[in-house]
């Protein structure tokens, strides 16, 4: 339906002086303010909430405008939740699992390890029941929380030394972030979160031994392959990591329907943005890194294996301490497994061999 065509012939069809106010009406003029998590410089991260704010002024005419500011500028960038809870600002732009001190169920809404992938993780929320579990979760914190953009497969950090048995996992000062932390405290290391934009000075000053983030794009910005030379894959603890654009609540039902949907196709679409463009440019930026001295290096069966088996204690261990988490769990876990059965007949088959024979 061609809504500018509706309103010109209705505005035909009466003064003008009537039909400029009746329109004013159905569509106030809205503006919000929004905080990103992540510092400008880190472009697809900060971008993808700009993108959102653009698309929902274009879908309304520019009646609804959002003013997206990076991390740090009006509250610290781990504290976007509790800023939009308290309606301190309208909305954000955030990682649920940067959280899980409130509550660990959120974790399950950015990424868990050795949890699904980008395409299942879409498949969970959208028909296996997670954004339902997600909404009711949000809903305590007076927030809606809108799926807005994925990683995809993340890497596995970077580290001044390597990192081959669960003895050089002993004590290690590591930046990670979610669950995973907790793995890697079973495993013997020493776990922290810093935001992103003061993990850099943490690996310099060696506050930090090692640190993840993202992938090839956004680590190479942020430069730590100038202090830690080593550069692990898979990201066994993030293989994909789905964030959020969390509004205020009683914002949120404010508005009018038009612009809840206007929102809502706008974060749809980031969900899809994001990802594509972390695939474009991620093999580009690794290719840089590498020819700048990094040494790609991957997790040992060893070390992947203790990761497992210790993450699969904790997820036990949290689901009989936590009734929501053992909700969620509940849901999430038989999904896995069943995607994780198909994947392997249709997808992994065919990478196995495609990937490899590509390679040469």
């Amino acid at each position: 339906m061609n809504r500018r065509l509706i309103l010109g012939t209705a505005a035909m069809a009466a003064p003008a002086a009537l039909a400029t106010p009746a329109l004013a009406q159905a569509n106030p003029e809205i503006r919000w303010r929004c905080q990103s998590s992540f510092p400008r410089n880190l472009d697809v991260l900060f971008g993808t909430a700009e993108r959102v704010a653009n698309r929902v002024a274009a879908l309304t005419e520019n009646r609804f405008r959002i003013q997206v500011f990076p991390a740090g500028e009006i509250v610290p960038g781990l504290q976007v939740l509790d800023a939009v809870q308290a309606g301190t600002i309208d909305c954000g732009h955030t990682a649920a699992y940067w959280y899980i001190g409130k509550e660990p169920g959120f974790a399950f809404f950015t990424a868990i390890p050795f949890g699904l992938n980008t395409r299942q993780m879409t498949a969970w929320l959208r028909h296996g029941g997670g954004n339902a579990l997600g909404d009711a979760l949000f809903a305590e914190y007076n927030i809606v929380g809108l799926p807005a953009g994925d990683t995809g497969a993340q890497m596995g950090g970077w580290f001044r030394q390597e990192i081959r048995t669960q003895q050089d996992v002993q004590g290690l000062k590591f930046r990670i972030s979610g669950l995973a932390g907790q793995v890697f405290q079973r495993m013997g290391a020493s776990p922290t979160l810093v935001a992103p934009a003061d993990i850099y000075p943490a690996l310099e000053r060696g506050t930090i031994d090692a640190t993840e983030f993202v992938g090839p794009h956004d680590d190479e910005r942020l430069g730590f392959f100038r202090v830690a030379r080593f550069y692990y894959a898979p990201g066994f603890f993030e293989p994909s990591a789905r964030l959020h654009f969390m509004s205020n609540k009683r914002q949120f039902d404010a508005l009018p329907q038009q612009y809840k949907d206007a929102l809502a196709i706008a974060c749809a679409e980031a969900d899809s943005e994001m990802v594509s463009r972390y695939d474009h440019l991620n093999p580009i930026a690794l290719r840089r890194l590498v020819a700048q001295g990094t040494q790609l290096r991957f997790y040992s069966r060893e070390i992947l294996q203790l990761a497992w088996r210790s993450n699969e204690a904790l997820m036990a261990d949290l689901a009989g301490q936590n009734a929501r988490f053992k909700t969620i769990w509940d849901s999430y876990r038989p999904y896995r497994s069943e995607l994780f059965q198909w994947f392997r007949v249709a997808e992994n088959s065919y990478d196995n061999f495609a990937f490899a024979a590509a390679a040469g």
